[in-house]
């Protein structure tokens, strides 16, 4: 098997293509022959020792994997060679190759293909949680999701169409809310790059004039840093503001503003919730397979890269230049 390699803390250009002997399944695992793999911003921190999981060296980071079954290990049951399975491995996704806990792979039909698969679990896992289970997202009321973009936020634009908001994307450029109206979204307001005081009032000020006289009923924050201050005043009476990454910094939050709000500042932790609540996780899963069977929803991929060049996705994804998903795909 081949395996690009994280051999010392630091970025892209640290990893090292490898070849290894193939693994083989354990008691309760299935050995996986990876077909694609997608890029996720905890694989950009994985390899530079940021991230709360840290493996032990050398790994190959990829948290997010499609492929075939290759083989089965003792006490596995409901699986057979060949099926098309993805599942969430926390790292080792950028090989051809990987050993997984059967319980954790998930079997997906043959109209979806693998790089789709390859990008499913993570973001819309993560934004139908936040939207559902944390936000409990009602129909026609609205939803500002910032950096609307990007992985985990056009899964919440998505999603956010599906169950019936009002949908409104918060990005940086033009080009990225093209984008985001093709995915369906209602309104798009670009923000600016530098979060200084009066950029911030500015887009608090657009924000209420797009959502008078309520203000925003959910904002989904994947962003952080000085733009959460002025999506949070955007919140109207009982809102709730989503909490779900901080690549722009982690914001420090005035607390009187949920308190005049009656609003919640929620937490999401999805991670944390598949461990917590397994049946909830397999649950929404389910929903989101329906969904895309629906073709409500359907990952957005508009960067692909090869095995050798996984650390080339990086790079790309860390600049926050993707628009939608980024997938390094592997040939067999």
């Amino acid at each position: 098997m081949q395996a690009l390699l994280s051999v010392a803390p630091g970025g892209p250009e640290t990893l090292e293509l490898t070849t290894l002997p193939d693994p083989k399944p354990g008691k309760g695992e299935l050995l996986v022959g990876i077909k694609a793999a997608g890029v996720n911003f905890p694989d950009t921190l994985i390899i530079q020792d940021l991230y709360q999981i840290k493996p032990p060296r050398p790994f190959a980071p990829g948290g997010e994997i499609a492929g075939e079954v290759l083989a089965i290990g003792d006490g596995v049951t409901g699986f057979e060679i060949g099926d098309r399975v993805m599942a969430l491995t926390g790292h080792g996704g950028f090989a051809t190759h990987v050993t997984i806990p059967a319980a954790t792979a998930i079997k997906f039909p043959a109209t979806m293909p693998f790089e789709h698969a390859a990008c499913f679990i993570f973001t819309y896992g993560t934004s139908y949680h936040a939207l559902k289970d944390r936000a409990e997202l009602q129909p026609d009321e609205t939803l500002l999701v910032l950096g609307a973009a990007g992985g985990v936020g056009s899964a919440a634009v998505e999603l956010g169409k599906a169950m019936g908001a009002r949908v409104i994307a918060a990005v940086s450029s033009q080009d990225k809310a093209d984008f985001c109206q093709r995915l369906g979204a209602d309104e798009t307001v670009l923000y600016a790059q530098v979060m200084d005081k009066p950029n911030q009032k500015a887009f608090t000020d657009e924000i209420k004039r797009l959502t008078a006289p309520l203000g925003v009923n959910v904002v989904y924050d994947a962003v952080g840093g000085g733009y959460a201050e002025p999506a949070l005043r955007s919140v109207g009476w009982n809102g709730r503001y989503l909490v779900v990454g901080f690549p722009a910094g982690i914001p420090k939050i005035p607390l009187n503003l949920p308190l005049l709000k009656g609003c919640q500042i929620v937490g999401v932790f999805w991670g944390a919730s598949v461990l917590h609540n397994p049946e909830g996780h397999l649950k929404n899963m389910n929903d989101l397979i329906a969904l895309y069977g629906d073709s409500q929803i359907k990952p957005q991929i508009n960067a692909r890269f090869p095995l050798d060049r996984a650390g080339d996705a990086l790079t790309h994804l860390a600049n926050r230049s993707a628009l939608g998903k980024t997938v390094v795909e592997i040939p067999a």
